[in-house]
């Protein structure tokens, strides 16, 4: 597969300021590339470490213009609700307008000739026993993972073959940010081991799920960045690797290699129990959680066929491990409010 000119291509990134468009801005911008951003600022000052600084627009995604996307030559759709409402937070408010927004953005880079990545997820399979490849029946189980069908639903009626979208559905990302989240499982769980040696489990963690180091991820948006378009393919891919399959209890073992001593509870039998930042309330009171999913990410090899992640769970794990150890992470920090962004979201309406 042909890789165009890297050299000095200007990148829109529109939702700059989060955990993902975090680590995104400063590898990039390491790269070579001119980035700008255009952000809300809901997460601008909930940093862990520093973050590359570029020009950012205050601006909601819903108001972008033309004027905003003229003159770059990708942009990079990150702004979206990536979990679930909570409490008074409903999921009409959150998810509707993502849609309109989103595809309205699409829709300006169709018209300018400007190339247009979503970051989709894998979660879209929702549950199954085999293992799901991109062209498998998807049986979205939440609100979240529901409006990211309906944005690619979207996306593909108004492609042709001079405008490809590029829908990236992503594996279970992890890995330290600027801007951190302790609401995805292995950030959560490192967090845990780090600051009370203790895992605690809010399922009986049966499910299987793929996983993806933040790091990779950038690595593959900057590829298709690059990449030519001339193909006679739908650009959906599953984005990870077929090793980092694994079921959410298993993922302990690489944690024990790292921390010793450490023990595993249920969130029902442990002094977390009225932590909400742990609860998640997709799980049943058995401790089933039905999104449990295998997938497939041999499309992506086939496209890039010398394409190599840098991390596994294992040494993605032990890296996380010891990028938190050496910004001393703190119990308080990681049960900071902050750094779980429902959690972080319903402080800001309330406002």
């Amino acid at each position: 597969m042909r890789i165009v000119n890297k050299s000095k291509k200007k990148i829109l990134i529109i939702g700059n300021q989060g955990y993902l468009g975090s680590r995104l801005s400063d590898f990039l911008s390491n790269k070579n590339y001119y980035c700008e951003g255009i952000d809300t600022g809901y997460f601008k000052n909930n940093k862990i470490t520093n973050v590359s600084k570029i020009k950012t627009k205050k601006k909601s995604a819903s108001q972008v213009n033309k004027n905003d996307i003229k003159g770059f030559d990708a942009v990079l759709m990150l702004a979206a609700f990536s979990n679930d409402p909570i409490g008074e937070l409903s999921a009409k408010k959150f998810y509707k307008p993502t849609v309109t927004y989103t595809i309205s953005i699409a829709k300006i880079c169709k018209s300018l000739g400007v190339r247009f990545i979503f970051p989709s997820s894998c979660s879209v399979y929702g549950y199954g026993k085999k293992r799901f490849t991109e062209t498998s029946r998807l049986r979205p189980l939440t609100h979240y993972s529901k409006n990211k069908v309906e944005i690619e639903k979207q996306l593909l009626k108004i492609s042709n073959k001079n405008f490809k979208p590029i829908i990236l559905r992503f594996a279970t990302v992890f890995g330290l940010s600027p801007r951190m989240r302790f609401d995805i499982v292995i950030n959560m769980f490192a967090g845990m081991a780090i600051t009370n040696k203790k895992i605690i489990l809010n399922s009986n963690g049966l499910a299987w799920r793929p996983h993806v180091h933040i790091d990779d991820v950038c690595m593959i948006f900057e590829k298709f960045i690059n990449i030519d378009l001339n193909k006679n393919i739908k650009f959906i891919f599953n984005v990870g690797s077929n090793l980092n399959n694994c079921r959410i209890i298993d993922l302990i073992k690489f944690l024990k290699k790292n921390i010793k001593d450490l023990s595993v509870n249920f969130l029902h039998k442990s002094p977390f129990e009225k932590n909400d930042l742990f609860k998640d309330k997709k799980i049943s009171h058995l401790g089933m959680d039905k999104r449990s999913y295998i997938v497939s990410f041999n499309k992506l090899n086939l496209l890039f066929p010398s394409l190599k992640f840098k991390y596994d769970l294992e040494n993605g794990i032990s890296k996380l491990i010891i990028d938190l150890k050496k910004i001393k992470l703190k119990k308080n920090i990681f049960e900071s409010y902050k750094f779980y962004r429902m959690q972080a979201l319903k402080k800001v309406f309330e406002k």
